[in-house]
């Protein structure tokens, strides 16, 4: 049997402590080298969280800048619209006393036609001015505004009739229009002129 003596025993002792304290420390290591791994693991997770959320809200700002641009180019094109519709509105104007003094012009002329039984010069003149104003309601026309003067027997409508005057009828229902004074011009939000018509009345 082996003796060991006292200074054996404490060389075995430290080598004992020695081993045990390399287990502990490598133990150690192990634990630390995992919970640095997840510490970076939701580092990570975070940055591309916050990424995404940069991301979402880049894109959610440009939608916004180009609807902001839509709704810029539609009310620029409304407002632009609106600018040549006005522009459209007095060139016509003016041209529609033109038109109504061609009108009262041919009225004029078919009257002193009539009671003279003249068709010689003066039934020519009388051609040569209603040309003229045919033309005339074809420009009116052609800038949006066209002639209603076919409107006798219709419904009496403050949209489209000013009403200059009424008579009593028996013939036909109240609110029927008898006569067009003035031709319009124009319907809608397009009218230049409603036209001016007689309207009737119930017969006493």
């Amino acid at each position: 049997m082996t003796e060991h003596t006292p200074r054996h025993r404490r060389d075995l002792e430290a080598g004992v402590e020695g081993a045990e304290g390399a287990e502990g420390a490598e133990g150690a290591e192990g634990t630390g080298g995992t919970e640095v791994g997840a510490g970076m693991g939701a580092a990570g997770d975070a940055a591309l969280a916050e990424a995404r959320a940069r991301a979402a809200d880049f894109e959610d700002r440009w939608q916004r800048a180009l609807a902001d641009a839509d709704n810029q180019r539609k009310r620029y094109a409304r407002e632009l619209d609106r600018q040549r519709a006005e522009v459209t509105a007095s060139q016509a104007a003016q041209w529609l006393s033109v038109v109504d003094n061609l009108d009262r012009a041919v009225s004029h002329a078919q009257a002193a036609q009539g009671a003279q039984g003249d068709q010689g010069e003066q039934g020519s003149l009388l051609e040569g001015v209603r040309a003229v104003l045919e033309q005339a309601v074809a420009v009116l026309a052609g800038l949006g505004y066209p002639r209603q003067d076919d409107e006798v027997g219709t419904v009496f409508d403050p949209a489209r009739h000013e009403a200059v005057a009424t008579v009593p009828s028996a013939e036909v229902p109240a609110g029927t229009v008898l006569d067009v004074v003035s031709p319009g011009y124009g319907e809608g939000e397009r009218q230049l002129r409603p036209a001016g018509v007689v309207v009737a009345t119930k017969a006493a």
